[in-house]
């Protein structure tokens, strides 16, 4: 099976536009369609692209499954609405059925990373019957919180906190485009305290080579940070938009992966998952392993993906 992939890999790949839900999607596909098999749909966070799941594009098509991997909104080849409005679950999730339709499915196999994992974990609360089963990475889904996120954030962490810090259009942006590549590579937590600093060049972890690397400064060079920052300034218009989740579960087969060295656990803990997914399958922690697992431990996230999807199999 296949494990790594590299860069050659991934330009050989066959990518196209699709239109869906007012906006464009630059889609990368792999892998042939089966009858009764669902296709499986990638989804990647900030500040990341399509390419973020080279490793597992790949091995999840040798393994018999057809794989969309997609540059969200505001990322990449894909459009980039200006107004954070345009970014909220509701808007997210509809691109994500769209795609759907466009490639004929009734229903997939949703995986996310990041801020893909808390849009698949609503894509399975808000459209559960397009939904196999639903798998997430680094960030948990938790029950709805009963008032805003971003006052309890602010309170408990302070204005420094990244996603308190994001939330000011114009601020962000131009702090984490001076460099790109030291955006990208910085092991520390953006915030104004960062931002203040000259920090010297460093080199990609070892997981990421100089040519992987330099594909991402390239795609955010040019399309700059304002569409993934968006997500962060939708979250409180998420908490509004979805006061019908109040209680409710998710009943697709479920799945969680982390890594053991995540800091998201620090502030976004994994306790609650047994409180909404009512069929959850495997919570697989990735000893050693930080936040971007899926780059950074291929082997194992491939090994356990495939796991729940044979679990899933091909049944609703």
């Amino acid at each position: 099976m296949t494990t790594k992939a590299s860069l050659a890999d991934w330009e050989r790949l066959v990518s196209r536009d699709v239109t869906t839900n007012g906006i464009t999607l630059r889609v990368f596909e792999h892998g042939e369609h089966r009858p009764g098999t669902p296709p499986v749909v990638l989804c990647h966070g900030f500040p990341e692209l399509a390419f973020s799941w080279r490793h597992q594009v790949f091995a999840l098509a040798e393994a018999g499954y057809r794989v969309l991997a997609p540059d969200m909104r505001g990322y990449g080849g894909s459009s980039r609405p200006r107004d954070a409005e345009a970014y909220d679950v509701l808007n997210l999730c509809g691109d994500l059925a769209g795609l759907l339709d466009d490639v004929g499915a009734e229903d997939a196999v949703f995986v996310g990373h990041d801020w893909g994992a808390n849009v698949v974990w609503h894509m399975a609360w808000l459209h559960p019957g397009r939904v196999r089963a639903v798998a997430g990475l680094s960030v948990p889904v938790t029950p709805r919180s009963p008032v805003p996120p971003l006052p309890v954030l602010r309170s408990r962490l302070g204005d420094d906190f990244y996603m308190v810090w994001f939330q000011e259009p114009g601020v962000a942006e131009p702090a984490l485009a001076r460099n790109v590549r030291g955006t990208l590579v910085t092991p520390e937590v953006w915030s104004a305290e960062w931002a203040s600093r000259e920090e010297a060049e460093l080199a990609p972890p070892p997981w990421l080579d100089e040519d992987e690397l330099a594909y991402y400064v390239k795609a955010f060079e040019e399309t700059g940070f304002t569409g993934g920052l968006n997500y962060y300034r939708a979250m409180d218009r998420n908490w509004a938009l979805t006061r019908e989740l109040e209680g409710r579960p998710i009943t697709r087969p479920s799945f969680f992966l982390t890594g053991s060295k995540d800091p998201v656990a620090r502030f976004m803990p994994a306790d609650r998952l047994g409180d909404v997914l009512t069929d959850l399958r495997e919570l697989v922690v990735v000893e050693g392993a930080g936040h971007w697992v899926q780059q950074e431990r291929p082997e194992e996230v491939n090994a356990a993906l495939l796991r729940f999807l044979g679990s899933v199999g091909q049944g609703a």
